[in-house]
């Protein structure tokens, strides 16, 4: 099968969950700037939640530059890892209304967790349909933050309840991590169409 639905359907959910998100931003009732600070932690929850869904949404497109033929196991990966990232909204609204409080940003990070390991499954599937010498698979190599990330969420899930500022402070390390431009499958990709040209 084609890759072409697959992606359609994935860029449109993930449009539509950050549109879902913005909408948990209340318009402020008075003209003067006192009135925002009640709106500002749900404003940083949907600025890192924001930053989440691009970084997933950079990823998933350039894994699948690298995939040219999908099954149904890919396709079955590829709504877990939807399921998990629709309830971003959820977890983010809910952790940005209660001034990041301890359950709501421990919820958060079970739900950021969750999506690191779905989207784990889902390389995992595409490099068992393409081989172990696919682009893909040489391009993830070790995969150093793909394995640190889980680590650091399980970290900061129970962190939550000491200090939910600790627990964000994780949260905000991740996405940093993954902030910056992750070149490798465009280097493989890049290195694999010099190949031919220099033979």
């Amino acid at each position: 099968m084609t890759k072409n639905r697959l992606e359609a359907f994935s860029d449109g959910v993930l449009a539509i969950i950050i549109t879902i998100m913005v909408l948990e931003l209340r318009v402020p009732q008075k003209p003067d700037l006192d009135a925002l600070r009640p709106v500002l932690p749900v404003f940083l929850t949907y600025l890192l939640s924001f930053v989440y869904v691009g970084i997933y949404w950079n990823n998933h497109h350039h894994m699948f530059h690298s995939t040219h033929k999908v099954n149904g196991r890919i396709l079955w990966a590829n709504l877990h890892l939807l399921f998990w990232l629709s309830l971003f909204p959820f977890t983010t609204g809910w952790m940005g209304q209660n001034h990041l409080a301890a359950t709501p940003t421990a919820v958060y990070g079970l739900v950021l967790f969750m999506a690191a390991i779905s989207y784990y499954i889902l390389q995992r599937s595409i490099i068992a349909q393409q081989g172990a010498g696919s682009f893909l698979a040489a391009a993830i190599g070790t995969d150093w933050k793909g394995k640190l990330s889980p680590v650091l969420y399980l970290i900061a899930i129970p962190l939550a309840f000491v200090s939910s500022w600790i627990s964000n402070g994780l949260y905000v390390l991740v996405a940093t991590i993954w902030f910056i431009p992750d070149r490798r499958i465009e280097r493989v990709v890049e290195k694999q169409k010099e190949g031919p040209e220099k033979s």
